[in-house]
């Protein structure tokens, strides 16, 4: 058995390497950018619908709950694709589980802080229109934890400049319904998100180091965080003054439609993180940050067309 998983990692790990170093993919690789991007914004635009749908309709506007079961369904996904043999996964690892420690309560508290943002419909205020600055504190946390790859001073500049005037033309738009509380959790929610993938990259580039048989792929890695991530949204959760049994009693279980919109939320939001965490693990932390602020980094210039 051990011989069999070592050796589908290790076909894994040659078929990426060989995807990686193919030189007739490289023309490619823009389209695959756009295309990966495209998709990327589209889903989310996809889950906020149906977001804005669900939460005012059902009365369902519990952060923590719902982000706790988003993590419990990429747990369970992720080990439905172990015990189908398409994903290898090593068992929990207490010393890396340790080591993500610090980017699983940060994306925990993120994951809470921007649900909440949609619950109370204050994704139309403060938290839209910071997300631009989100590459920028990307790139001074890369500095600040000195990863291996940092990104050069003309990128940082570019994106100094890019960001800068995308929250300019936004503001200069006006900002409509701000929450008070949105002055503390939009800032913070960018910078745990921040931390969050820059510690993730640099854990990666602490496992590369390792020789093969001891190194956590990539999914090890998602695996390993969303473990701590189910153990301190669960801890969240119990303190949280919406308990477990009232958020159980509000839903509408008898509904067939609630059940569908509330798993299309857990399952478009499983898709969306887990396709930025690849990016931070596989790429680079300011790569994840560009994905995940794609849309609010952009639109006003689109806008201005």
């Amino acid at each position: 058995m051990y011989v069999y998983v070592r050796w589908r990692r290790e076909c894994w790990a040659s078929a990426m390497k060989s995807l990686s170093s193919s030189h007739a993919l490289k023309p490619l690789v823009p389209v695959l950018v756009l295309v990966v991007v495209v998709i990327y914004v589209l889903v989310g635009k996809l889950r906020t619908f149906v977001t804005d749908i669900f939460i005012p309709q059902y009365h369902y506007p519990y952060a923590v709950a719902l982000y706790f079961a988003q993590v419990l369904v990429s747990l369970l996904f992720l080990n439905l694709l172990h015990v189908l043999d398409l994903v290898p996964l090593k068992q929990y690892s207490r010393s890396l589980g340790e080591r993500l420690l610090v980017p699983s309560i940060c994306n925990s508290i993120h994951g809470v802080l921007v649900m909440w943002a949609k619950a109370t419909n204050s994704y139309a205020g403060l938290t839209p229109i910071t997300l631009p600055l989100l590459p920028l504190i990307t790139v001074g946390l890369s500095f600040a934890l000195k990863l291996a790859s940092l990104p050069s001073i003309h990128i940082s500049l570019l994106l100094s400049i890019l960001s800068g005037s995308s929250i300019a033309i936004s503001v200069s738009k006006g900002v409509s319904g701000v929450e008070p509380l949105e002055y503390i959790y939009a800032p913070l929610a960018l910078i745990l998100n921040s931390l969050s993938l820059n510690w993730l990259a640099k854990v990666s580039d602490t496992e590369r180091q390792h020789s093969p048989d001891a190194q956590a792929s990539i999914f090890d890695i998602y695996y390993t965080q969303l473990v701590n991530q189910s153990w301190v949204l669960g801890l969240l959760w119990l303190l949280h003054p919406d308990s477990p049994w009232q958020v159980l009693r509000q839903g509408s279980w008898h509904s067939l439609l609630f059940h569908g919109y509330l798993l299309a939320i857990l399952l478009l939001g499983m898709v969306l993180n887990f396709t930025v965490t690849l990016i931070a693990l596989c790429v680079s932390p300011l790569s994840a940050a560009l994905l995940y602020s794609a849309r609010q980094l952009l639109q006003p210039f689109i806008l201005l067309l």
